[in-house]
């Protein structure tokens, strides 16, 4: 009870500041670039379990060789005299780098790998692809140890890469925050629009929006189903590269091996919060999960003065919706078993 008295006022102090315009904007920012970042790191395994069913577990791992990558991408066309009015495009080259290497590295998996279990109970898919974590976690230690290399996050040429606009705060009139959120946020909304336009207005998205209902009749139609499969698993692993890339410029990511279960654990959570396989159910858990996530940070740091817990929240919201919607927020209820 005691204590209980004495932490009041100071949760009040919290309560007061937190609903302040400059703490209100500052937190919403700080949620956005968070979901832009979730979003991009479940956008590919929706993609990926949507057509395909398959739940890969090397994701977060693939996400990381794709920070690696970029990051790399980075530091050298850095190193090599690009000037600060470069730094933008060598970020773009590094996207376009760990898209097209991750897509091309997908694809061999899907081919070499996981087309060989699609007759099998999925618990041969999980257990494939949870080794392939562990076998690109240790090969990534192998590389880091063999060259030399150190995490991205503590590379300075790394960070040096980021135009001076997004090293800088950025004046929104109620609050200042960071250009790189705002960099991150317009970047995600960019990914996410690209993503729903090849959806919805390419051919290949046709066949992925019909292959999730019904793989067998695309397939009576005459269409090649393992050529869609994989060009699907491509695109979802090149997706993964892409937020590597984005996550070895931010300073509070970098690129390390611990990255990879980082990612791969907010991604599952957005996934099933969402609802399996919807993009639309995908876009929104990712906007819940980045705000909530952001909101409880800044509560355990300002009013409780402890950080280990912000992260359990993600996962209380996942056994939330799970108890009142087991099917996600946009999934479709089974009927009949089926």
């Amino acid at each position: 009870m005691t204590d209980a008295l004495l932490t009041a006022p100071l949760f009040l102090d919290a309560l007061g500041e937190f609903l302040t315009a400059e703490t209100l904007s500052s937190v919403l920012v700080n949620g956005l670039s968070k979901a832009a970042l979730y979003v991009m790191l479940a956008s590919g395994l929706t993609l990926i379990f949507g057509l395909m069913g398959v739940l890969n577990f090397a994701h977060g791992s693939l996400t990381m060789i794709g920070a690696y990558l970029g990051g790399l991408v980075m530091v050298l066309l850095v190193s090599s005299g690009a000037g600060p009015g470069s730094r933008l495009l060598a970020f773009l080259v590094a996207v376009a780098v760990a898209f097209a290497a991750l897509s091309a590295l997908g694809g061999v998996i899907e081919v070499g790998l996981i087309r060989t279990l699609y007759d099998r109970p999925p618990l041969y898919q999980i257990l494939l692809t949870f080794g392939l974590t562990l076998m690109l976690d240790e090969l990534v230690r192998i590389a880091v140890s063999f060259y030399g290399l150190q995490p991205i996050s503590d590379w300075q040429a790394a960070f040096a890469t980021k135009p001076a606009a997004l090293s800088q705060q950025v004046d929104l009139g109620l609050v200042s925050v960071s250009g790189l959120a705002l960099f991150e946020i317009l970047f995600g909304v960019l990914t996410v629009a690209a993503i729903w336009a090849f959806l919805t207005r390419t051919r290949y998205g046709l066949f992925i929006r019909a292959g999730s209902e019904d793989s067998e009749m695309l397939a009576a139609l005459g269409v090649d189903v393992r050529r869609v499969f994989t060009f699907v698993f491509a695109i979802g692993i090149g997706i993964a590269g892409v937020a590597g890339v984005l996550l070895a410029w931010d300073p509070n990511w970098g690129a390390s091996v611990p990255l990879a279960a980082e990612t791969l654990l907010p991604a599952f959570v957005v996934v099933i919060v969402g609802g399996l396989g919807t993009f639309r159910g995908t876009v929104v858990a990712g906007t819940l999960v980045g705000l909530v996530d952001a909101t409880t940070t800044w509560w355990f740091q300002n009013a409780i003065a402890f950080t280990g817990l912000p992260q359990m929240t993600i996962f209380l919201i996942l056994v939330v919706v799970l108890i009142l919607k087991p099917q996600g927020l946009f999934g479709v209820e089974e009927v009949g078993g089926h």
